[in-house]
């Protein structure tokens, strides 16, 4: 589709927008008129009140087409100067792909890459440009691979997706913003329904007389039926602007084959998939693993670690089988991209270029002293309590973020025992304290002094003991695991191919040949046999005397 047909469509698609509007305030206006010249004054009045209720959330949406909506993402900006590989590279591309090159690159922390354009006068005028691209592609792709991945974001200046998407978004905008301000409106008056209900409930229980059901069945009704018209359009809306969206899609991918080769831009969307995930396990498992003891990787590990998950040999057997089979998703009418899946299935398809993918170095020898730059990312993208952090080296930070976590789990059991009479300083003097508690038939007078809900503190007998049970186990778990930290120098050993485990001295291994003793199945067992409706304490104390 040219520039403009695709500028005629947005205008459409705007103007449909503005006569919902004035067909729902024409009716609410001649609602009102009505009123006031057959009906009486004090049902006139209510009748204006409410029009203006059900009228503000249409405003909103008015105005909102006033706002901008771009999502001004946070991101390190890269000169010429500073990155002349990078940027001779991105020049090269946008010339190969036959549009202007980007005015501006910048550096997200996300596994994607995307364009923007300031473009004029409701796109019909170009305007500043804006490439993204994402730190961890630049970790995991190779640069052929990247090169796909930029001429597809090339290609949508080619195509001229972005000079237009402005004003697309800020239309899809105002009809989800006016949809949300009637849903919000009637969220409100529902809860102020629950709550008279609840109020009355309480008077009527206070007075011996048997509470009512509450019911909100029919509140917020008016506001329901108001959006129904304009929940209608976001329908229409989101499926022409997504059905375009991905037509645009598969002429960004015609255009990454075109530069960068077939078989470069299928394994491209293959290894994305792959690297999304692993970047998802990374950022969960290792980078923000030392959150709650208030750690952080060493400077530049936060989005530079993923280097050391992708290079470890299982890491990378995972992800050749996640390339291989990609995820089925089911195609909807809403979704702005076509399913990776098909995507690869349509480039695959196309005749061999004799391109290749041979083996070429990371993409992020792109990047002149990648080191300083994810330094400076941290900088631009976390907040500054997470910059006012500790950093620790990855063992350090792996062993001093589970000591945090297992003290933190023993701590509502030290309490409970402290409850109890039970004096306890360390962490294996209160394990020793509550195993002798547990020998002496005491185990649930201690366990009943942990926090309860409401339903748990109401229950009885075997019930009981069940809703204590997994606090009164996770507890002890962590006791053991900080008593074998003082007396048998057990320690947390990070590993990028599995998770951080508990070690004793001289058990550990990090190979890939040989498993190494383990100490928590053999705890986890110990714990449960000494938290037992019938406790046996032998297994556990026999493995903090080993």
């Amino acid at each position: 589709m040219t520039a403009s047909p695709r500028a005629l469509r947005a205008l459409v698609l705007l103007a449909c927008f503005y006569l919902v509007i004035l067909v729902v305030l024409g009716a609410l206006v001649g609602t009102d008129v009505a009123a006031w010249i057959w009906a009486p004054p004090p049902v006139a009045i209510k009748v204006t009140l409410v029009s203006a209720l059900l009228g503000f959330p249409v405003v909103r949406g008015v105005f909102a087409l006033g706002a901008s909506t771009w999502d001004e993402r946070e991101a390190l900006p890269v000169t010429e100067t500073e990155q002349p590989e990078l940027w001779g590279t991105v020049r090269s591309l946008a010339e190969r792909s036959g549009t202007r090159p980007p005015d501006e690159i910048l550096l997200t922390g996300e596994v994607n890459a995307a364009v923007s354009e300031d473009a004029r006068l409701l796109g019909l005028l170009p305007g500043r440009r804006r490439l993204y691209l994402g730190v961890p592609l630049l970790s995991g792709l190779s640069e052929p691979q990247l090169h796909s991945v930029i001429a597809h974001e090339l290609g949508h200046y080619g195509n001229a997706d972005t000079r237009f998407s402005g004003i697309t978004r800020r239309g899809r905008d105002c009809v989800l913003r006016t949809v949300a301000a009637f849903q919000e409106q009637e969220r409100k008056r529902i809860g102020k329904e629950r709550s008279r209900q609840e109020k009355a409930n309480a008077k009527r229980r206070r007075m011996g007389k048997k509470a009512k059901g509450v019911d909100t069945g029919r509140t917020g009704l008016r506001y329901r039926l108001m959006a129904k018209p304009f929940q209608a359009y976001a329908r229409f809306y989101l499926r022409v602007t997504s059905g375009v969206g991905r037509q645009q899609e598969l002429a960004a991918d015609r255009m990454a084959i075109r530069v960068a080769g077939r078989d470069a831009t299928a394994s491209a969307l293959r290894e994305i998939a792959a690297l999304d995930a692993a970047h998802d396990f990374y950022q969960s498992r290792y980078a923000l693993l030392g959150i709650e003891a208030g750690l952080l990787p060493p400077r530049g590990e936060v989005f530079g670690g993923l280097r050391h998950l992708l290079a470890d040999p299982r890491c990378r057997s995972t992800l050749a089988e996640l390339r291989g089979e990609l995820p089925a998703e089911e195609e909807s009418p809403y979704d702005s991209h076509p399913p990776v899946a098909e995507r690869v299935r349509l480039i695959e398809a196309q005749p061999d270029d004799g391109r290749g993918t041979g083996p070429q170095r990371p993409a992020l020898a792109l990047l002149r002293d990648a080191e300083r730059v994810l330094m400076q990312l941290e900088d631009v993208l976390l907040t500054p309590e997470a910059l006012a952090m500790e950093r620790a080296e990855w063992p350090e930070l792996a062993h001093r973020a589970m000591h945090a976590r297992a003290t933190a789990a023993a701590g509502s059991l030290r309490t409970a025992l402290a409850a109890a009479g039970i004096a306890a300083g360390s962490a294996s003097g209160a394990l020793a304290a509550l195993l002798d508690s547990a020998d002496a038939g005491r185990l649930w007078l201690v366990a009943g002094h942990l926090s309860k809900s409401s339903e748990a503190a109401q229950a009885t007998g075997r019930a009981a003991r069940e809703f204590l049970r997994p606090a009164l186990e996770a507890g002890t778990y962590g006791l053991a695991e900080l008593a074998l930290v003082e007396r048998a120098g057990a320690y947390w050993e990070l590993s990028w191919s599995e998770q951080v485990r508990l070690r004793l001295p001289g058990t550990a291994y990090t190979g890939d040949t040989q498993e190494a003793p383990e100490v928590e199945e053999a705890l986890t067992a110990a714990v449960r046999a000494a938290t037992a409706d019938t406790p046996d304490t032998t297994p556990l104390r026999t493995l903090l005397a080993h």
